[in-house]
């Protein structure tokens, strides 16, 4: 189990440099709940399985609680009670700088769309970015996994190109 504040900043992904000796995890996660303020998330990782409470404490952070749970657990979840269709992606960690990004290639419905994450301390802590970082897209809901399968990149209307341009 996790109990941790999660300060992250979202990034487009202008190329991929990042795949050069990171760490890959195919990843299916669904959500019971979500809404603006909290989520409730499953998650199959590679060959272990979470369930995941994030609950919003401010514009920048959140309180995440996060507990291993039996695989067989999680795929009825993934089936039967989490809301379709699940999130599908290669999650690619890469060290850079003394720092993990987190770079997520989504599959499925949203196939097209690559967005990576970092973790900091403070909302304000200095990071160098790769050169494979687009824009900042961490105040811009859609980009959340809750929202991907409200609203998946495939009914946006628009292309990977266009959101690296906007």
């Amino acid at each position: 189990m996790s109990d941790t504040v999660e300060i992250e900043k979202k990034f487009l992904v202008t190329g991929d440099g990042f795949k050069e000796g990171a760490d890959r995890k195919v990843i299916r996660q669904g959500y019971i709940a979500a809404d603006k303020r909290m989520n409730v998330r499953v998650r199959q990782k590679g060959d272990k399985c979470f369930l995941t409470i994030k609950a919003q404490r401010d514009e920048t952070s959140r309180h995440e609680f996060e507990y291993e749970i039996p695989c067989a657990h999680a795929e009825t979840m993934l089936k039967e009670v989490c809301e379709k269709p699940p999130i599908e992606k290669i999650r690619y960690t890469v060290d850079y700088a003394g720092k993990t990004w987190e770079v997520d290639v989504f599959e499925g419905v949203n196939a097209g769309l690559m967005v990576a994450e970092i973790e900091l301390k403070s909302a304000d802590e200095p990071f160098d970015k790769p050169d494979w970082i687009g824009r900042e897209v961490s105040s811009e809901p859609r980009y959340l996994n809750a929202r991907l399968i409200e609203e998946p990149f495939n009914t946006w209307g628009v292309s990977y190109g266009d959101l690296l341009k906007s």
